[in-house]
Parts: C-alpha cells; sequence; structure tokens
C-alpha cells in the first residue's frame, strides 16, 4: 500500500475514534488538490489540462472540465470557510469565469449544443456561481456576469440526454433565473418532473429509461451522486421548498440514506459497482447532503465516520498521487474501468463528496464522536427490492457484498448492452470486476454463462429480477451466443448464509455447450496462490482475501483458476475460480447449485463440501447446512 501523499493535521481518536480524522483534514485534502491543479492552468486560467488519456470530447472540452470540476470544490471551501481563504483560490475562478466566456481570449469554453459534454461542465459551474455568490459572482464586473449569463443561457430549449443530464439543465438555469437573467421555466418543470418517471421507490432511481420501454434498470452511484443531489441543490437555489417538491426529494433522500452506510465496508471502501467509479470520494456526497438538507436519518457521528471513512481509505492508498492529482482509476490509473467519456479531468467530480464544507465548523456532524459502520457492529443483511440487491457485510472481516439480480446497463439508444460494472452476480469492498478488453470477453468472474467449444462464453445482457426480500433474491437472464439468435433462458437464486452465497441455477442449453460459473476475482501487486480439488477451487491474494467455489449440485468434479494480468483495478495481478460441466454431457441442461465465499478467514472448501448437503426433487432444491436446518427454493 503506497504512503499518503498529503501532508494532514494530527489525528483525533477522541473525536473520530475510527478514521481520527476531523474538519481539517478535509480543508487540507481540499487545499492541496486545489493547489496540484495550478500547473496545469492555461494562461487566462479558463481551462486545466491535466495529464492523462483524452476523452471523447476533445482537450477543449477536457480543459472545461477542469475547470468546473474543480470550482465545485473551490466553491465547497470558500463557501464552507465563508471566504476566509487564499484571495488567491477565488481570484483563480474569477479570471477563469472572465477568459473563458470571452470568445477571444483564446481560451473561450465551446457553446453549449445539444447533449454535448459542455452541459454537463456547465451546470457545475453554476452550482459553484450560487454556492460563492457574494464572494466571486458578486464582485465580478458586469460585462463578466453578462458573458457568463450568456454561455449559461446556450442550455435554454436546448435538448439533453434523457437521463440524468436533464438535471444539468434544471440547475443551471435556476441559477438564471436566481440572477434575473432569461431562462425558460418549462426546461425546469419538465426535467424536474421527468425525475419523478424514475423514481423506483425505496429512495432509488433508475437512471433513465434504459432501453426506452419505461422500465429502466440503471442503477448505481449515480442515484446518490446525482439524482438525489442536484433536485436538492436545486431546491438550495430558490432558496424555498420548489412548490412542495423539496418535500419529496427529502423524504427520497431520507429514505435511501437509511440503507446506504451498508454499502461501506470496515476500512472505509464503498462497493465497487456501476459507472464513474474513478469519482471516488463523491460517494460520500448523499450522506452530506442529508445532513445539508436536513432529512438524514443518520446520526452526525455516523454521517462523518462514513464520509471520512472513505475519503481517508483512498488518501491511504496513494489518492491523489505523488502530483497531487485524482488519476483515472481506483487507486492507480487503470483505464479498462473508465468510460469513453472520461477524460483526466474526470475524476474531479469527486468535489461533490466536500459537501460538508457547507456546514459550519460547528454543526454536529463536525463536533459529534464518530460512530461505527453497520457493518462493524454485526453481521449485515439487507435486500433493496427497487434495484433488485442483496447487500451481505460480515463483521469480522469487514466486507461488504452486493448480489445483483435487478441492475443493468441498458442503452436508451440502441439493444442492451453488457458492461463489467454491472453485469456480475457479485461485487464487493474488496474487489474489482475483470474489466480489461481481454478478461471481459472471457468474462468469468462473478457470472454464469454457456460457453462453446471455442471459449465464446454468453453474456447477462438483460436482467429480469424475479424476487428480493430477507436473504434471497432471484432473476432471470437469455442467455444468446454470438451469431445465433436464439436464447437460452438461465434463473438464478441467491441464497445469504452466515458468511457464504448459496446460487441456485436453472438452465436449459443444447447439447455441446459448457456450463461455467466463476466466483469472484481477487487481485493484489503478486500472484495470487491458488489451490484445486474434486468440486471446488479457491484463489487467495497475500493479504489472505480468499475467494472459493464450491460445487454442491449438477457441476463435474473438473475446477479451473482463471488468471489474469492488468485486467483489475485492485491490482495487477488476479485469479478467478469456477466451476464448469464439460461439453458434451447429455442435454446439458439441468440444476446447479454453487456455494461462494470471499473472506478474509481460513476457507476449508472440501469440508464445506461435505458439510454442506443439497438434494434436488423436481422444481425444488434443499440446501442443508451443518446446523442441521433447510432452506428449500
Amino acid at each position: 500500500m503506497p504512503a499518503p501523499h498529503v501532508s494532514l493535521p494530527p489525528i483525533d481518536h477522541v473525536l473520530s475514534p475510527h478514521t481520527g480524522w476531523t474538519r481539517a483534514h478535509w480543508e487540507a485534502l481540499a487545499d492541496r488538490q486545489l493547489e496540484a491543479l495550478v500547473p496545469y492552468a492555461t494562461p487566462g486560467l479558463a481551462q486545466y489540462r491535466l495529464p492523462g488519456r483524452t476523452s471523447w470530447s476533445g482537450v477543449v472540452s477536457d480543459g472545461l472540465e477542469g475547470f468546473a470540476r474543480s470550482f465545485l470544490l473551490a466553491s465547497f471551501r470558500i463557501a464552507g470557510a465563508r471566504g476566509d481563504v487564499d484571495p488567491r483560490l477565488m481570484e483563480r475562478y474569477a479570471r477563469g469565469l472572465t477568459a473563458g466566456t470571452d470568445r477571444d481570449s483564446g481560451e473561450a469554453w465551446p457553446e453549449l449544443t445539444d447533449c454535448s459534454q459542455q452541459m454537463a461542465e456547465a451546470a457545475s459551474i453554476a452550482v459553484a456561481l450560487h454556492e460563492t455568490r457574494p464572494w466571486i459572482w458578486d464582485r465580478l464586473h458586469t460585462e463578466a456576469q453578462e458573458r457568463v449569463v450568456d454561455w449559461l443561457w446556450g442550455f435554454v430549449g436546448r435538448r439533453t440526454w434523457d437521463n440524468h443530464w436533464r438535471l444539468y439543465q434544471v440547475v443551471a438555469e435556476q441559477f438564471l433565473a436566481s440572477v434575473g437573467a432569461p431562462h425558460r421555466q418549462d426546461d425546469i418543470d419538465a426535467g424536474l418532473d421527468r425525475l419523478d418517471d424514475w423514481y423506483a421507490g425505496d429512495g432509488w432511481y433508475s437512471d433513465g429509461d434504459g432501453d426506452g420501454d419505461g422500465d429502466g434498470r440503471i442503477f448505481d452511484y449515480h442515484n446518490g451522486w446525482t439524482m438525489h443531489l442536484y433536485p436538492l441543490l436545486w431546491c438550495r437555489m430558490t432558496g424555498g421548498d420548489g412548490g412542495g417538491r423539496g418535500h419529496v426529494y427529502r423524504e427520497r433522500l431520507a429514505r435511501f440514506l437509511a440503507d446506504y452506510p451498508r454499502f461501506f465496508g470496515a476500512d472505509g471502501a464503498p462497493v465497487h459497482h456501476g459507472r464513474s467509479l474513478t469519482y471516488r470520494f463523491a460517494t460520500a456526497a448523499p450522506a452530506w447532503m442529508g445532513a445539508l438538507a436536513g432529512c438524514t436519518p443518520l446520526e452526525p457521528g455516523l454521517t462523518r465516520r462514513l464520509a471520512s471513512g472513505t475519503v481517508r481509505h483512498f488518501v491511504e492508498r496513494g489518492v491523489p498521487d505523488e502530483r497531487g492529482l485524482l488519476p483515472l482509476g481506483w487507486y492507480e490509473t487503470f483505464l479498462p474501468m473508465t468510460q469513453p467519456y472520461s477524460g483526466p479531468a474526470s475524476p474531479y467530480w469527486a468535489s461533490m463528496g466536500f459537501l460538508g464544507l457547507l456546514l459550519s465548523p460547528e454543526h454536529p456532524v463536525w463536533t459529534a464522536r464518530e460512530l461505527p459502520l453497520p457493518v462493524e457492529e454485526s453481521d449485515q443483511y439487507t435486500a433493496l427490492p427497487a434495484p433488485g440487491w442483496l447487500l451481505h457485510g460480515t463483521k469480522h472481516d469487514g466486507i461488504v457484498r452486493l448480489v445483483n439480480h435487478g441492475s443493468a446497463h441498458n442503452s436508451p439508444s440502441g439493444p442492451a448492452e453488457d458492461d463489467p460494472h454491472h453485469a456480475k452476480f457479485g461485487y464487493s469492498t474488496a474487489t474489482a470486476p475483470e474489466a480489461a478488453p481481454h478478461a471481459w470477453e472471457r468474462t468469468v468472474d462473478g457470472h454464469i454463462a454457456l460457453v462453446t467449444p471455442d471459449g465464446t462464453a454468453s453474456r447477462r445482457r438483460t436482467i429480469v429480477p424475479l424476487h428480493c426480500s430477507g436473504r434471497t433474491a432471484a432473476s432471470r437472464y437469455s442467455a444468446q451466443l454470438p451469431g445465433s439468435e436464439e436464447e437460452f433462458p438461465i434463473e438464478t437464486t441467491s441464497v445469504l448464509r452466515g458468511p457464504w452465497e448459496i446460487r441456485v441455477h436453472r438452465v436449459l442449453a443444447p447439447t455441446g455447450l459448457t456450463v461455467r460459473e466463476g466466483g469472484y476475482a481477487v487481485a493484489s501487486e503478486t500472484r495470487p496462490t491458488v489451490e484445486r480439488g474434486h468440486g471446488w477451487a479457491l484463489a487467495r491474494t497475500d493479504n489472505g482475501l480468499t475467494s472459493v467455489v464450491v460445487a454442491l449440485h449438477g457441476w463435474d468434479e473438473d475446477t479451473g483458476i482463471a488468471r489474469e494480468v492488468e485486467a483489475n483495478a485492485f491490482g495487477p495481478h488476479s485469479a478467478t475460480p469456477y466451476l464448469r460441466c464439460a461439453a458434451g454431457r447429455p442435454g446439458g441442461s439441468g440444476v446447479y447449485v454453487t456455494l461462494l465465499a470471499l473472506t478474509r478467514d481460513s476457507v476449508h472448501p472440501q469440508a464445506l463440501r461435505e458439510s454442506v448437503s443439497c438434494e434436488v426433487e423436481g422444481q425444488e432444491v434443499r440446501i442443508t447446512f451443518p446446523e442441521g436446518d433447510t432452506v428449500s427454493v
């Protein structure tokens, strides 16, 4: 583990017994990140052109992204200190606003056009301008204010992507309204109305309609750091309740936050799942917003424990890096986990994780003693029917696992797609999916597949949730092989028991295909050790993290280990244990039952196989555990 690259104040284990962090740590981290950007600023300070892979929007858009997303961080730092910061910080962003909206400056920002990336950045600028109004906006020359308004006015009447981007238009035009500039109230109302269409219940929004059928299944951290955040930021801009909308948004966020702490491991790590994971610190944003909007069900000490824990987790692992920059990746740079829209400044959406600085130093979230996370108090089993997930945390090793029976990455403009950060059965705070193209082509980890003799595996695209409650969840997907329109249904039920997950699959497939199931991929700086036996396989990292698969029914005795290099965000060497039913087995159809474990404990898979029994009679599977109790699926 690399040493932190940030000089921080002394830890305070009296106020913060779990993390040692105080508000001073957050301020120091914010200051270091803002200072580190200065060498990459263009002469007029309108863009920050950071080193790294250019996004599909190009270098100028990426430079604007560097300005806009870091301006968010600066705005929270400035407003939280009531302007008592180095005046050069405010001057930098005031100068950048002036140059970026001057078409003759040589650094002018791209005009806002339909569905353009600069829409996202314009929304960040609007939020930052609102939060720093007394210190930046009110001190701009009238001519500069008019140019900023003219640039933001490009949002009016424009088309955005029909997902969380609708909220970018909402806050940008609301800022225009707040300064008495032309805007369209219909744009604002339509965006907020559209948000209601995507509310799935229990605090969860689908990010758009997915494949356009009105039943979107895109659930991930965007629910917290965008879908809940922007409506309440809009309320802050209106200075009121938004005609009653604010009450609804606060109720929904409160419901979401009731379960949200269960997504975080004892080491502070958030579950590694979904899009835009390079935003890292932004996972803390909804917890801060709950306190900021006065709607959180969380105790103040738990809010800070969650937020400080997750940010400290990354800082202790070298983020930001030795330059003070946030690389495109999870810990180090790892491009396979990013999206084509991610440029070198994209990680600075992490600025949303600093929302807590808007709360005064006297607020209870900064003065209350830290409280433990749920996984630090007891084993956790949480069913989330809206996204179709089970959260499974174990106190003894502090790991949280997400069992996915409902969230898929569906495109609003085309057929359903599979993606390693959405299509797997299992995600966790200690592992990442194998995301590099060469590994994703094999798609062994976290997946049950039909595999052709040449090694081509079926993909888990559209996921149909069937059931989710208690410690059980079920779903179906239709396995389809390349070049064939024929679909073969695979239904899966997951049952949680102690540190284990039991998966029961009903598979219909033609003769000649192999059925294969992989466990969690574990990764580290060194090659994981592996072991295989009759009906089981495991992979273990040098720090003791172990992934195990055990055959309980339907599988051949033969097992395997899939090793990869430079495929995983958690380390250059990774390995996944898997089970298989050999090609040519009559019919290739039937019921397959697997015990999976991801743990930091010692594991004895042969003993597990001998002590957990499984009987299949017709449509019923009965699993008997060592204590003698039985679960029927």
